[in-house]
């Protein structure tokens, strides 16, 4: 259906070439504006002829204008930089360059279906180039972003390489709709599932990993963050959490080749200080336990272990990038080629990645004809240490490690990998209680590939002068096959893996496979109608209107192997397991957005800018009484500075008041989610319904309204923006429980109540020093933002913590009146004289203890550059906030060291009494707040004379090179998956994958 449309619209676009408007007097000018400095194109140049008609150069600087057949001469003028007028007396086409006359204000904004000037920008929209990129080793595109821009918060689950992320724009909003921002590539909106399956990697469930992990950094040419409903709306249901635009890099003239390698080293920050054998020993001691050989009755086993040693490692990363591109009158092209194969600083943990793209755009007719092609293909290999988010007190990779007796060595006398337990007659270690690390990283296989392939192919048509056609047709697939082994002799394999727990046979021999494979797939096709008109007095009109329609499936199965035929050997071939169990899990889910959308964007004499969106889009995901939504926006600025009162020359250089009011929506749930569903077993066997239909499920609301202010001063060398934002989310989606009897236990409805979101946003920047031979630029963000929940009548814990004894525990609570995710837990306040935790209130007496969302984050750049010279360091903070320490609370409290566990060296200095239990409580709560040197680097660039090669420039990067904070675990700036019954747990620190310190050696030339 979709092809024969294709075909139909490419049918109408031939037919329209040869329809050409009289314009018998007139003459096309073609050309493009670069940036005198640097030769990068500039997006949004205003080019004007005598006789007021004008035009706007497009994202690749390129321009297009019907003037009088008698016009001698063009003016470019764009802010930021000075006008010029350019003769083109007995020429066609251009070539033209600006001189800057400020650092910041020359910037053009992607936004949604378009780009624009800053100086027209209504809403509140950041953009960020590769010279305002985080620098270094490199996973995702979120890690280019985190710390740079007010508003946006960037958490990752852990520092292992692709790990996921939490990013939040303008704080948290959903309880159990996904939270995340939508993606957006070269037009194409994607779908933020991943594609790597979440089975256990040898004791508990794994954290999702990135699915932005496809997306080569060095392809990116910039990335927008549209910030508020106004500017977001345009995306409408997907654009409630805000919206990241990724535009990629395209060719230009003189292009050629460019080549860049980086080689990085990288070490584990911080380690936990847990005790080595002699310390360990006395501390037994001191707690009455016998520290004397095991043939004694001791602990002591003779070895001389250090565990976090046998697990951790300096890990050596590698990067190369290779792209070729061009550039003529009539088209552009660049193609690309990425390796990536980043170590991990766990052993066995790893990220390979092969990316190639190739972008392509070319015009006929005059360029009333265009194609534009984006393509592009990766292959993503993860290794997976086991470390997992639920591993209880046995802990998996690292639990296991940071808790086990330093006095035990790695093998036995055997040649076998040490257990404390000793091993059976048949040569199987005996219990389950003790997971050797060494045995855990060579005994658990865990790796994935990923395949995905992300095409989008544009055809624009001028229609008339000012009036184009474009349509839009994108394909977004992914492949993703997990293998899992485990060794027959692994402990603790069956109940690590969770068989049981689902239902399935036990096992019948030793040894454990597991397959999953996922595949997911996203069509969109969108047609728009543009429309650009530009007046003499400055005046200018610009309109869209569109349709989109997007197909999502989503199909995954999983199979289970049991029982190898060579006992004893970790066996990496699924067909060599005696039993198999053919798709026992499998499922196959799809969802339609339909979507219709409008924008009008007016401008008068450059003074007054109004802006109207409406979308009103579509969702299978809901119930038959609410399928579709309207999203409607509304944002005004006036640029003060141009108003005649305002005297030239005078203090400010740029000023402007911007207002804003929009609406969008969320259908982040499951498909089907307003249906009843029904689960089938492996034997064929019908589940009770999984949940009861709701034909009134509709969407969640994100209302915001907000006002900024945007200035320069200084002859632009100062300029920023202060944001304030309200935003408000209602008609929460939420998996509820119902009282029973009923025909299932739980239903996906919308609850009452509002998340609010209230702060304020500032940015800055500033040209401290422009001398010929030394610049310094200093950019700063800082946001305040307060998060309470309103008008709710439920009760909601999440937050689970684990640990022996801990069954069933958690620690935060969502309800009225406060932050989202707030730590619900007794107060402790200390130990008394006999070395027992003092609770005030008692341990069945929880109290709300404080936020994991911080109230103040900032971030703090300077850039220097000397000749031929450059450094550059960035700093980022957050304050307010909390971080509940699972990691201690599970395995470091004094009664440790009697069942012969190792714990850090400022338990051992307390008077706990070792019979003291280590209950959930504010004992394990602790602030967050931190500074961090998250990014320096030092570049030089050789003077080159007469040589093939146009640059070469060498620099050293480092990457997390200190931090200070109070918080006692590795670092607060993390967030374990800890959900409880499908709700998202934030600031909980769980035996995460350490950050690393990472020092990068670079190259860079082009030829």
């Amino acid at each position: 259906m979709q092809f024969k449309h294709l075909l139909t619209l490419c049918f109408f676009a031939f037919t329209c070439l040869f329809f050409e408007p009289a314009f018998a007097q007139n003459k096309v000018v073609t050309g493009k504006v670069t940036d005198k400095k640097d030769g990068s194109p500039l997006i949004g140049v205003s080019v004007g002829a005598a006789g007021g008609s004008g035009t706007l150069t497009s994202v690749d600087g390129t321009f297009r204008l019907s003037v009088p057949a008698s016009t001698t001469s063009l003016t470019f003028s764009y802010i930021g930089y000075k006008q010029a007028t350019v003769s083109i007396d007995g020429q066609t086409s251009i070539a033209v360059s600006l001189e800057s006359t400020s650092t910041s204000l020359n910037e053009v904004v992607v936004i949604g279906y378009g780009t624009q000037r800053v100086k027209d920008a209504t809403g509140s929209v950041a953009t960020l180039s590769p010279k305002d990129f985080n620098k270094g080793v490199i996973a995702t595109p979120d890690q280019l972003l985190q710390g740079r821009i007010a508003g946006v918060q960037v958490t990752p689950s852990s520092g292992e390489p692709g790990a996921g992320a939490t990013i939040n724009i303008r704080g948290a909003g959903s309880i159990r709709a996904n939270d995340n921002p939508l993606y957006v590539v070269d037009g194409i909106p994607l779908d933020n599932g991943g594609t790597s399956g979440g089975y256990g990697v040898g004791a508990g469930n794994s954290s999702a990993r990135n699915p932005l992990a496809f997306i080569n950094p060095s392809d990116i040419e910039n990335i927008s963050v549209l910030k508020d409903a106004s500017s977001a709306a345009i995306y409408g249901a997907r654009g409630a959490n805000g919206v990241i635009l990724i535009t990629t890099r395209k060719g230009r003239k003189g292009q050629g080749i460019q080549f860049s390698a980086t080689t990085s080293v990288a070490s584990t920050a911080k380690r936990y200080d847990v005790l080595n054998r002699d310390e360990f020993l006395a501390a037994v001691a001191s707690v009455g336990a016998n520290a004397g050989t095991v043939a004694a009755g001791g602990v002591d086993y003779g070895g001389n272990t250090d565990w976090q040693d046998q697990i951790f490692r300096s890990a050596v990363s590698q990067n190369y990038n290779l792209g070729f591109g061009g550039a003529s009158n009539t088209g552009n092209y660049r193609a690309s080629l990425g390796y990536d194969n980043q170590q991990g600083t766990v052993k066995n943990s790893a990220l390979k990645r092969l990316n190639a793209r190739i972008n392509a755009s070319q015009s006929f007719f005059h360029e009333r004809l265009k194609f534009d092609l984006q393509s592009t293909y990766s292959n993503v290999k993860d290794q997976f240490a086991p470390i997992t988010n639920n591993a209880g007190f046995n802990g998996s990779l690292i639990g296991a490690a940071i808790q086990l007796n330093p006095t035990a060595p790695v093998f036995d006398d055997q040649g076998r990998y040490f257990n404390l337990n000793g091993y059976n007659a048949d040569g199987y270690p005996n219990g389950n209680s003790f997971r050797n690390p060494v045995s855990l990283l060579d005994q658990i296989d865990d790796r994935d590939n990923i395949n995905r392939y992300l095409n989008n192919l544009t055809l624009t048509l001028r229609l008339f002068e000012g009036l184009s056609y474009k349509g839009n047709f994108g394909a977004d697939i992914s492949r993703g096959l997990r293998k899992t082994f485990y060794d027959p002799k692994v402990v603790g394999y069956t109940d690590a893996i969770g068989i049981r727990e689902q239902n399935f046979p036990s096992p019948t021999g030793n040894g454990t496979a597991i397959y999953q494979y996922n595949e997911l797939t996203n069509y969109t096709t969108e047609h728009t109608l543009n429309y650009d008109k530009k007046w003499k007095d400055n005046s200018s009109l610009t309109a869209l209107v569109g349709y989109s329609y997007q197909t999502f499936k989503n199909f995954n199965r999983n199979e289970f192997g049991f029982g190898t035929s060579q006992p004893g050997v970790l066996v990496k071939d699924y067909d060599d397991f005696k039993t198999h169990l053919a798709y026992p899990v499998g499922d196959s889910s799809s969802y339609r957005l339909q979507s219709y959308f409008a924008r009008v964007n007016y401008s008068y004499k450059d003074r007054y800018i109004l802006t109207g969106t409406i979308r009103r889009d579509g969702s299978t995901r809901f119930g038959p009484n609410h399928k579709y939504g309207n999203f409607p926006a509304l944002a005004a600025k006036w640029r003060i500075s141009n108003e005649s009162f305002m005297p030239k020359g005078g203090f400010f250089d740029d000023l402007s008041l911007r207002l804003n009011y929009g609406k969008t929506g969320n259908q982040e749930i499951p498909s089907y989610a307003s249906l009843a569903i029904r689960q089938i077993n492996y034997n064929g066997n019908s589940n009770p319904q999984q949940y009861l239909p709701n034909p009134d499920l509709k969407w969640q609301a994100n209302t915001s309204y907000g006002a900024g202010i945007d200035f320069a001063i200084l002859k632009g060398r100062l300029n920023g923006s202060v944001d304030y934002f309200h935003k408000s989310v209602s008609d929460l989606l939420f998996f509820q429980d119902i009282a029973q009897p009923a025909l299932s236990s739980r239903i996906y409805r919308n609850l009452d109540g509002n998340v609010i979101n209230e702060g304020v946003e500032v940015g800055l920047n500033y040209s401290a020093i422009q001398g010929k031979d030394f610049t310094w630029d200093i950019s700063y963000n800082m946001t305040f933002i307060k998060n309470t929940l309103e008008n709710f009548k439920n009760y909601i814990v999440t937050g689970n913590i684990d640990g022996q004894g801990l069954s069933g525990a958690y620690a935060q609570l969502i309800t009225n009146g406060v932050p989202l995710y707030t730590f619900n837990v007794p107060n402790y306040a200390g130990l008394d004289a006999n070395g027992f935790g003092i609770y005030p209130q008692g341990l069945d007496v929880s109290s709300l203890q404080g936020s994991p969302n911080p109230k103040f984050t900032a971030g703090l750049t300077n850039n220097f550059a000397y000749k031929n010279w450059t450094l550059s360091f960035f700093l980022n903070a957050a304050t307010g906030f909390y971080v509940y320490n699972n990691t201690a609370n599970a395995f470091f409290y004094k009664g440790n060291l009697v069942s012969g566990r190792n714990v850090t060296r400022d338990v051992a200095a307390t008077n706990e009494n070792p019979l003291n239990s280590g209950e959930v409580s504010t004992r394990f709560l602790e602030k967050g707040d931190f500074l961090r040197l998250s990014n320096a680097s030092v570049g030089y660039t050789f003077p080159l004379k007469e040589s093939k090669i146009k640059t070469l420039r060498v620099s050293v990067t480092g990457q997390n090179l200190f931090l200070i904070t109070n918080y006692s675990g590795l670092d607060p700036e993390i967030n374990t998956d800890k959900q409880r019954n499908d709700v998202a747990s934030r600031g909980i620190d769980y035996t995460s994958y350490p950050k690393a310190r990472i020092f990068t050696l670079g190259l860079n030339a082009s030829f």
